[in-house]
């Protein structure tokens, strides 16, 4: 289930060793959130964490060198005024990033208004990239599918189908031929951006194959550790049909890419008749070395059209 929201807590705890941040201030709230419409209405990460800005509210707000200039420089009131504005932002959380001390007033400000202060001696920018990074992943769109999710010759491959057309014992082959499990019956897939999918494996089924008469397989331990993956991004859908509705429903020879929408992102999908005497292993990677050409500009289909084009407007002897 895709989370809502996060807790200040939490988000130190996922990041005290990496960013080896302090909490200064704010003690008193640590289960303060995002708001829920904020994380809602988010485009991306960069609307959920950025630099002090008066003008984006209920956001973490990165506090650097020019930052603290800015709240340190020209009167007390004035002090004391741009200070009292970060109140009204309701952010989340503040971090304070380059090594940077705080002012008093804001150390103190973060304490009445029980808002978490981080300290940092890391960049602002790499915090930044760091807790976008995070929130990208935390809140990114999600989605369960069925079928065997692979590493073929570096490509992320979903094969599908519907059940009994042998889709794991598929996966088994082509791990014995040297490719790599990601994950087998469910995958879930995340949009990590606006035109990517990552899948992973559930917890749960981690590592684990399941072949019908055999039982479940653990392939690493089987395999091994290059046997396996940890996440891949979704580049091609392989879809195992029967004979018949392959007939009923595909053309043999699709004048151009099949595309399969997942949360809004187009996937290029190629269709697989299951029958006696077909070698399923060979044409899937046939399918993938293909779609490595097509997305490097070479599209054989198009070549051909062109070569029976030049063929037909030469004069016949």
């Amino acid at each position: 289930m895709k989370p809502t929201s996060i807790s200040a807590e939490a988000l130190f705890e996922a990041h005290r060793e990496l960013l080896r941040w302090a909490w200064i201030a704010g003690h008193a709230h640590p289960e303060r959130r995002f708001d829920d419409a904020a994380v809602r209405d988010a485009q991306s990460a960069a609307d959920l964490v950025g630099y002090l800005n008066y003008v984006h509210p209920y956001r973490v707000q990165i506090v650097g060198r020019r930052e603290v200039k800015y709240l340190a420089e020209n009167t007390l009131e004035d002090q004391e005024r741009r200070i009292s504005r970060i109140v009204t932002l309701e952010p989340p959380v503040l971090i304070a990033a380059d090594g940077v001390t705080p002012p008093d007033r804001l150390v103190a400000m973060c304490d009445r208004a029980e808002i978490p202060l981080f300290v940092t001696s890391e960049s602002a920018g790499q915090v930044i990239d760091i807790v976008r990074t995070y929130l990208a992943q935390l809140f990114a769109d999600r989605i369960t599918r069925h079928g065997v999710f692979m590493d073929i010759l570096g490509l992320g491959v979903l094969l599908t189908g519907e059940s009994g057309l042998g889709k794991s014992e598929l996966g088994l082959e082509l791990i014995s031929r040297g490719h790599g499990l990601v994950a087998d019956d469910a995958v879930d897939l995340y949009k990590i951006s606006q035109s990517a999918l990552e899948g992973r494996c559930p917890d749960l089924l981690l590592n684990l194959l399941e072949v019908r008469g055999i039982g479940l397989l653990d392939i690493k331990a089987i395999f091994g550790e290059t046997a396996v993956r940890r996440k891949m991004r979704l580049k091609l859908i392989v879809h195992l049909v029967r004979k018949e509705t392959m007939e009923r429903e595909f053309e043999r020879l699709p004048y151009e890419p099949l595309y399969e929408d997942i949360l809004g992102i187009g996937v290029r999908k190629v269709v697989i008749t299951v029958d006696a005497g077909r070698n399923l292993a060979v044409l899937v990677e046939a399918a993938v070395r293909n779609t490595i050409l097509q997305l490097r500009g070479i599209d054989t289909y198009q070549e051909f059209i062109a070569r029976h084009q030049r063929a037909m407007q030469q004069p016949e002897d």
